[in-house]
């Protein structure tokens, strides 16, 4: 389990703060949000619990079996929590629970019910609401019984004359407020992004060829466990051909001479994640065609990174990147024909499949959406996205109609240059700069 550092007081009114917000935004609503489950594998030997991104972002509070309420029309109580309870036979096998007098102090709710109360108390909480905002997810058997209580409700709209008559997703309402990062937050991500840097730098310095690519990912890991963090994601350590696998995750092969090493590896520090690509010539040489692939990546990313600025559609970034990449495999014959017939008709895609990047805070692939309908979605400060261009020229690559065949000289190479960018009032600043992507810091 990662566990959050203990709430202090500027985290307390900080979570207070997103409640409050919250529960001006829905008015007579009430709002319930699920904790993630426990998860078990096999034979009742538990994966590492990891809450539920929107529960954590209103709580703070980060055990399983849980369920917050947020009723701003309830006279009495506006926050309430339900938790289990302690139990010392339960806490010795699968550790400590805060339980129910404690979470009333340390999570600042209004009362705290044990979770086994969670049908006898909530419909209090519910049945003055106009409406119930409720994401239904994955937990069927939670979504059944928000559910019921709800019918149960609406069949007393005729007699009592109120009744809550709408189930609304609140993630429209919540999510916007995820993707602003608080200057809490925005620290919280420095953070993880400096362990991945140091991971990154790390990594370069023991690649060699004759290692095989999960020694790397041990260093990796390694060193974000020094640091106190975790992996964000599952780690991509790919050599050679693997490099052209988008989520390459088996990390066996033995590294060669002259193969390119991508590695896409981020931390996660107290919940929040950071997200870095590098891919470098582990011989310390790139060879001519990787060398000429890599400057049109580098290219695209950096014209990109200056897409980044407050105002702008946040589809601009890939835009540019495409083209940038389009322009130099047209220039090496890779693509031929009318530029923008190309780009308009996707005729890339074979060497070029995935957008440019993704919003990054409590997930890696963070809340948000990236375009209202036709409407694009323009960046804001506070926000913080991955940039993230490739180029991936698979030996089983299959070009589309009326594109050129691929020399098998350019087969193999996969280069990806990805990093993590806070929009600023003035612009973009990177926060995982501190990982060299020049040729020139990278060749040795």
């Amino acid at each position: 389990m990662q566990t959050p550092a203990m709430q202090t007081p500027a985290m307390q009114t900080e979570y207070a703060q997103r409640r409050a917000k919250l529960m001006a935004s829905i008015g007579k609503g009430s709002a319930v949000f699920r904790s993630a489950p426990m998860a078990v594998m096999h034979n009742d030997v538990e994966y590492n619990f990891r809450q539920d991104s929107d529960f954590f972002y209103l709580t703070g509070f980060n055990e399983a079996e849980a369920v917050a309420v947020f009723a701003p029309h309830h006279e009495e109580h506006q926050f309430i929590l339900f938790v289990q309870p302690k139990d010392l036979e339960k806490e010795t096998w699968a550790g400590y629970r805060v339980g129910v007098e404690a979470a009333k102090e340390q999570y600042g709710a209004d009362i705290v019910y044990p979770i086994a109360e969670l049908d006898e108390k909530l419909p209090q909480y519910l049945e003055k609401a106009d409406r119930i905002y409720y994401r239904l997810g994955r937990d069927r058997p939670f979504n059944e019984k928000i559910l019921t209580h709800w019918q149960k409700l609406l069949a007393t709209y005729q007699r009592k004359g109120f009744a809550p008559t709408a189930l609304e997703d609140p993630a429209p309402i919540l999510h916007p407020m995820r993707q602003i990062k608080s200057a809490t937050e925005i620290e919280l991500m420095r953070k993880a992004a400096a362990i991945a840097v140091d991971a990154h730098n790390r990594a370069r310095e023991f690649a060699c060829p004759g290692r095989y690519e999960y020694e790397v990912q041990a260093e990796i890991e390694h060193t974000f466990g020094l640091a106190g963090a975790l992996v964000a994601y599952p780690s991509i350590v790919a050599s050679g051909v693997n490099s052209c696998v988008l989520h390459y995750t088996e990390n066996n092969r033995q590294m060669q001479e002259n193969d390119l090493l991508l590695i896409d590896a981020g931390a996660s520090y107290e919940y929040y994640n950071s997200d870095i690509t590098r891919t470098f010539p582990i011989s310390g040489k790139f060879t001519p065609e990787q060398k000429t692939i890599y400057e049109i990546v580098l290219e695209a990313q950096l014209q990109s990174i200056a897409q980044v600025q407050p105002g702008n559609p946040y589809k601009q970034t890939h835009d540019v990147a495409v083209r940038v990449i389009v322009e130099g495999l047209m220039g090496l014959g890779l693509l031929q024909g009318d530029i923008e017939e190309i780009i308009k008709e996707e005729k890339y895609k074979p060497f070029y499949m995935h957008k440019t990047g993704h919003w990054l805070g409590l997930d890696v692939h963070d809340a948000g959406v990236y375009q209202h309908g036709e409407t694009p979605h323009n960046l804001e400060p506070g926000q913080i996205l991955t940039v993230e261009p490739g180029i991936y020229i698979s030996p089983y690559i299959q070009p589309v109609e009326g594109q050129p065949e691929v020399d098998p000289r350019w087969h193999g190479i996969g280069i990806r240059i990805e990093d993590d960018v806070l929009v600023t009032s003035t612009g973009g600043e990177v926060l995982t700069s501190g990982v060299p992507k020049s040729v020139a810091d990278l060749e040795r």
